[in-house]
């Protein structure tokens, strides 16, 4: 059989051209095929999606080019930004943080859904328990299961591993991790949520952002998280409370209006990070927009034309 070779592929003339933060700032990604020269290893480290030869960074796979500081990748699909028609459930990848919902307990285990195409799995010896986290996991655990997390709960959780069928493995071992109180859901496509230093935003509003990397949004009440997960004062009763807290009138109103601002801006397919939401935040009260009022067409058009012509 004959084959006729490809023409060559394109390549960047010079690392400085590979400013992928620039171009996902905007409203498209920039696109990639495979085999196409990316960046110089030398500058860059190789992500997912793609491998080295000849000290260059070359992409696997047809996608958008994703970038993390010096971290390069080649996400899979062909799926852009200025593509809001496909809405494809989330990709995970190890390290990323996800917002699930408990959908079974079972034996040492909880089934999650976590908007991806199998049910993630956390495992009770992924969670943390009374006593510390590093003790071993008793029979009296697994008989309390339902007393940590049952069918409905949300958590935030870290993806840890593979399992040999795809599904994703979760841990909650950091305090950071676990339920989830005193907010609310907002859910929107996974694409435009940015890989960032940290998924956890608090805003100048007393309203805290947790931004799951599978397309799901927790806006909640400040709380002050523990960085020491090691503590042997580690409340599991407050930990795993399903009770949420006092919240006065004005953190109820901000929560909503940052939950009006993420659906205005989802709906008009606009990359979400942590700058970009606090400006959309700060736009909207120097604009002294009731909550209900940022979702009218006039004023949501007006917020995302404003929020895009600052990037």
């Amino acid at each position: 059989m004959l084959f006729t070779p490809f023409p060559p592929p394109p390549r960047y003339q010079d690392v400085a051209q590979m400013d992928v933060d620039d171009d996902f700032d905007g409203a498209e990604a920039k696109m990639t095929s495979p085999g196409e020269i990316l960046t110089s290893s030398q500058a860059f480290m190789r992500g997912h999606g793609t491998f080295v030869v000849d000290e260059e960074v070359i992409a696997s796979v047809a996608g958008t080019i994703d970038r993390v500081n010096k971290l390069v990748s080649a996400r899979p699909g062909g799926r852009s930004i200025a593509s809001p028609d496909t809405d494809p459930r989330y990709n995970p990848e190890v390290g990323d943080l996800v917002i699930g919902r408990i959908s079974e307990v079972g034996p040492r285990r909880w089934k999650v859904d976590a908007n991806a195409r199998q049910d993630a799995v956390l495992m009770l010896a992924s969670i943390n328990l009374p006593g510390g986290i590093q003790r071993r996991k008793l029979e009296s655990d697994e008989l309390q299961m339902r007393n940590f997390f049952e069918e409905g709960d949300l958590l935030v959780a870290e993806v840890q591993a593979f399992f040999v069928d795809g599904s994703m493995s979760l841990h909650t071992r950091s305090l950071k991790y676990g339920k989830l109180r005193n907010g609310q859901l907002v859910t929107v496509p996974p694409v435009l949520v940015r890989r960032l230093k940290s998924h956890f935003i608090a805003l100048p509003c007393g309203v805290d952002l947790i931004l799951g990397l599978n397309g799901r949004v927790w806006v909640s009440k400040h709380v002050h998280r523990e960085e020491n997960d090691g503590d042997e004062s580690f409340d599991a009763a407050l930990v795993y409370s399903n009770q949420n807290d006092e919240i006065d009138v004005s953190t109820r109103e901000a929560i909503s209006r940052v939950s009006n601002i993420i659906r205005v801006l989802a709906d008009r397919f606009v990359p979400l990070t942590d700058a970009l939401l606090v400006d959309a935040y700060e736009w909207a009260v120097d604009q002294e927009c009731k909550v209900t009022e940022i979702l009218h067409e006039d004023v949501a058009d007006a917020l995302a034309a404003a929020v895009v012509a600052r990037i």
